[in-house]
């Protein structure tokens, strides 16, 4: 009988405990000092940030994409810059001559400038051929091109050394 009693007094102290430590825990719910942030939801990645991010990872061993995609068009080409301190690099996009839109965007990471071409197509009704055309598209970097390597997104392969 004493065992029970004693543990039904530690059963009771630990019930008090824990309704107090809630108690002290709930009174600071209702001050104005809590400040919640309006950021935006996480935007999901798209097919190129998700690629460029795999090159970033897994460089310099890179497999080309299966497919053309849209948003991951094949580059021709690259001019080589003036000298390694540009921001602005000039790439050759080649598209779909039914494209409407095309260009050129980039990512870019401690050693690698990740670019791709894109093309937005006109509908899809009517008539199109569908051979390639290119075109020359400038690149705004973030930083300078300062040394690091240009690949191409769809295929993986180095376009040029900055």
């Amino acid at each position: 009988m004493r065992g029970s009693h004693l543990s039904r007094t530690r059963t009771l102290a630990a019930v008090l405990t824990l309704a107090v430590s809630g108690a002290v825990a709930l009174t600071g719910c209702g001050q104005k000092q809590q400040t919640v942030g309006s950021a935006p939801p996480p935007k999901k990645p798209d097919a190129f940030e998700q690629r460029a991010d795999q090159i970033v990872r897994d460089w310099p061993k890179v497999s080309p994409v299966h497919g053309r995609q849209q948003a991951l068009l094949p580059l021709v080409g690259a001019d080589r810059p003036k000298d390694t301190g540009v921001r602005e690099i000039t790439v050759t996009v080649g598209h779909s001559a039914c494209d409407v839109h095309f260009g050129a965007r980039s990512h870019e990471s401690k050693g690698l400038v990740v670019v791709t071409g894109w093309g937005k197509r006109k509908s899809s009704k009517g008539m199109c051929t569908e051979n390639l055309a290119t075109d020359k598209v400038k690149v705004r970097l973030k930083g300078p091109l300062a040394g690091r390597k240009v690949v191409d997104a769809a295929t993986g392969k180095q376009l040029l050394k900055g």
